[in-house]
Parts: C-alpha cells; sequence; structure tokens
C-alpha cells in the first residue's frame, strides 16, 4: 500500500510538471529526445557492417554518409518513440524528467523534428548508399514506430523479439550500402544484433520490473515473472555461439575474432545459466546487462580489427 502511495504521489507529481513547463527547451532536451545512448551503440553496428563489406578497402566518403543517414533515420525513430511514449514516460522514474513529459518540448514540435529527421535521413540513404540501404532505414523506422511503438510495446510480451529486427537493421544497412545485395553476411550481422537486444533488454527489464508495472508496460518480466524471463534469455544468448563460427568458416573474419567473440558468448551464456541460482535477482541482472553491453562492444570491435581483407 505504501508504494502505491508513494507511486501515486510520484504520477501526479509528474502530471503537474507536464502541464505546468519548466524553463524553456535547450539543446540539450532536442538531443536527449534522440536517445544518443541508442545512436551510439547502433553506429558502432553499423560502421563494423560497412567495414566487413569493404574488407579493409573503404570508401571513407560513403562511409561517412552511410552512417550520418542511419542516424539521422536512428534519430527519427527515437524521436516518434518519445513522442507517442509520453504519456507513458510520465509514470516512470528514468522517463519523467525528459522533455516531453516535463513539458519544455511541445509535442507538436517533437512531431515535426522526428518527420524532419527521417526525411533527412532517408534521402542520405537513398540517394548516396544505394537503394537497399534506404529500404532497410525505412524496414527499421516501421518496426520501432508502428509494430514496436504503436502496438506490441502496449499490448504484448513479444515487443522485445519484434522491435530488435528494428536494432538489427544498421548493421545490414552498412553492409549493403557496399555490397548492394542481401547475401550471409548481411544476415550474420543481422542476426548477431537481433538475438542480443532480447536477453540485454529483458536484464534491464528485471531490475525495473516494478516501474514498468506500474506504467503498464506488459514486458515479459512483469507478465511472466523473472524465473521465465531468465529461460527465455537462455535460446538467444546460445544462438549467438554460431555466428562467429560462421564469419570465420565463410571468410569474414579471422581467427582472433573467433576466440574473443566465442569466449565473450560463452561466459554470457554461463552468466544467464547461473541467474537460476542467484540470491538477488537484481544483482544478477545488473552484471548481466553491464555484461551484454560490453560483449557488444568487444565483439564488434574484434570483428572490424581482423575483418579479412578483400
Amino acid at each position: 500500500m505504501d508504494n502505491q502511495l508513494r507511486y501515486q504521489a510520484s504520477s501526479d507529481s509528474a502530471s503537474t510538471s507536464a502541464k505546468s513547463p519548466q524553463e524553456g527547451a535547450g539543446w540539450r532536451d532536442f538531443i536527449t529526445v534522440t536517445k544518443p545512448g541508442i545512436i551510439r551503440s547502433n553506429l558502432i553496428a553499423a560502421f563494423a557492417g560497412y567495414w566487413v563489406a569493404s574488407g579493409w578497402e573503404v570508401q571513407y566518403g560513403r562511409l561517412l554518409l552511410t552512417l550520418l543517414g542511419t542516424m539521422l533515420v536512428m534519430a527519427s525513430a527515437c524521436v516518434f518513440n518519445n513522442y507517442f511514449d509520453r504519456d507513458l514516460d510520465m509514470k516512470m522514474e528514468r522517463t519523467r524528467e525528459r522533455g516531453l513529459p516535463t513539458g519544455r518540448l511541445k509535442p507538436g514540435t517533437v512531431l515535426a523534428y522526428g518527420i524532419s529527421l527521417g526525411i533527412a535521413g532517408l534521402a542520405v540513404l537513398f540517394a548516396f548508399c544505394g537503394v537497399l540501404a534506404g529500404i532497410f532505414g525505412i524496414v527499421g523506422m516501421f518496426v520501432y514506430v508502428v509494430v514496436y511503438t504503436l502496438w506490441l510495446k502496449r499490448t504484448s510480451t513479444w515487443s522485445t523479439s519484434v522491435g530488435a529486427i528494428s536494432g538489427a537493421m544498421p548493421p545490414v544497412i552498412g553492409y549493403v550500402a557496399v555490397t548492394g545485395t542481401v547475401d550471409l553476411g548481411a544476415w550474420l550481422l543481422f542476426a548477431m544484433l537481433f538475438l542480443w537486444q532480447p536477453p540485454h533488454f529483458w536484464a534491464l527489464g528485471i531490475r525495473r520490473k516494478e516501474e514498468y508495472r506500474a506504467a503498464g508496460f506488459p514486458l515479459l518480466p512483469v507478465v511472466k515473472g523473472t524465473r521465465r524471463t531468465k529461460f527465455q534469455m537462455i535460446p538467444y544468448v546460445a544462438l549467438l555461439l554460431p555466428v562467429p563460427v560462421l564469419m570465420y568458416a565463410y571468410g569474414y573474419a579471422g581467427i582472433f575474432y573467433l576466440i574473443i567473440s566465442m569466449a565473450l558468448s560463452i561466459a554470457w551464456l554461463y552468466l544467464t545459466l547461473i541467474g537460476f541460482k542467484a540470491k538477488d535477482d537484481d544483482a544478477w541482472a545488473k552484471k548481466n546487462f553491464f555484461f551484454s553491453i560490453n560483449y557488444l562492444t568487444l565483439s564488434l570491435i574484434a570483428l572490424v580489427l581482423n575483418t579479412i581483407h578483400g
């Protein structure tokens, strides 16, 4: 009951702050609404996709344009996500101080901002990076904004898995900007990012389960519980094991990438499995979450540095 009272008080406070705007919006609010953390990690993935496809024979001008177009498209999708989730963001502690929930940013301004970023990003991809790159940019935006944000995020535990499709687009965009075709390399890059996302996000979801419950998000840990979520993380992490093997076997990356990525994958799988014996689920989930970040970063760095020369 005390928790409910505290949540009600915080919700009332958030609603009041949204109705009574603080100081005018600053440039930081316009940066924050694009979710720079997501953009940063996905730009690394887009860079890796471009680099692997190039085999060290890189056209740097085209690379920069690919990263620019990808960044603008991702920023647009994140702005739309903030726009449509502004009512729910008021209910969560970690989001209620954003520009939209507090009223510093006006919904109409944010909507125009998202549309402008999307048009600019797709224009860059179609004009300078190829039709396939532009199409995958559209796919990423559609899945994240329409399928994930407007539909599944509010209605189904499948939101995390299906939404991962959009998060797996950046390396594919980078790859097809070079090759102009979808081959095994593109699929392996897609698999790496797609399989990484659900266990990464579910670890965060376990830690913030009560926040998501209070906000009304049907996240897997909320609907099915922590133990079921731990079980569901296992196949995603386990299926990452063949990715470096195939990358090596088909000549996309060398032995050092294979060793490093396999070691990281095995370590993450072990960390996920011992979660069933964890006495403190929050501490375990925190460790798993941060390991997942390091897993992706180190795997992509190893892939770039050990890409086979074309």
